[in-house]
């Protein structure tokens, strides 16, 4: 149980900074460390002496293929990256995960469209088709800047209240300790960086 609520923490302080990448190639295999200061450092040759680095992203054998390139609703999110203040590669990141750009998706809970929304808050955030991707893309991008500024801009915990409710992140003060967070923050934060890097 300590090491799993130490790769928890390191995940969490990896992630609460994350943006800080360095413009590194998205085909070579991707190393990092973090200082005692909680800096990350990348690099895609550490040395013999570099023993603090460990893998982060292995390199592509081979492009990423066509569905993750989906420009459908690039649009539409661009439009709401815009209005929210949210980085667009963030916003499709998001959408690859919850749905895989299936604007009629639902998951077993419930959630809807691409967003993957739950019915509970389609008053809150004026959401009236859950499968129309205007609305659905509008409505969790504004869904998710209240998650952003309600943790002080520390993505890793806003993803994981996405995927996990807040007041879930709240009681545990870090990412939840639950396979399927631990894995989604994981999955979304990848898809970011290599969205960041195409």
């Amino acid at each position: 149980m300590k090491g799993r609520h130490r790769k928890i923490l390191k995940i969490f302080v990896i992630f609460s900074i994350i943006g800080v990448f360095p413009p590194i190639g998205a085909f070579a295999d991707i190393y990092r460390y973090i200082d005692e200061n909680g800096v990350m450092h990348f690099t895609n040759a550490p040395t013999s002496s570099s023993r603090e680095y460990k893998l982060f992203l292995r390199e592509r054998k081979s492009p990423e293929p066509s569905w993750f390139y989906n420009e459908k609703y690039d649009d539409l999110i661009s439009e709401a990256s815009k209005r929210y203040g949210i980085s667009f590669s963030l916003l499709k990141a998001i959408i690859k995960a919850e749905s895989d750009f299936d604007p009629q998706a639902v998951s077993k809970k419930g959630a809807m469209g691409l967003m993957q929304i739950m019915p509970q808050n389609f008053k809150l955030l004026g959401l009236n088709d859950p499968f129309d991707p205007t609305q659905n893309i509008d409505a969790g991008a504004r869904y998710f800047k209240q998650l952003y500024d309600r943790f002080g801009g520390k993505l890793a915990l806003s993803l994981a209240a996405y995927n996990a409710g807040p007041t879930v992140v709240d009681r545990y003060k870090t990412i939840p300790p639950y396979e399927e967070t631990e894995e989604y923050v994981r999955r979304v934060l990848k898809y970011y960086y290599n969205y960041k890097n195409l």
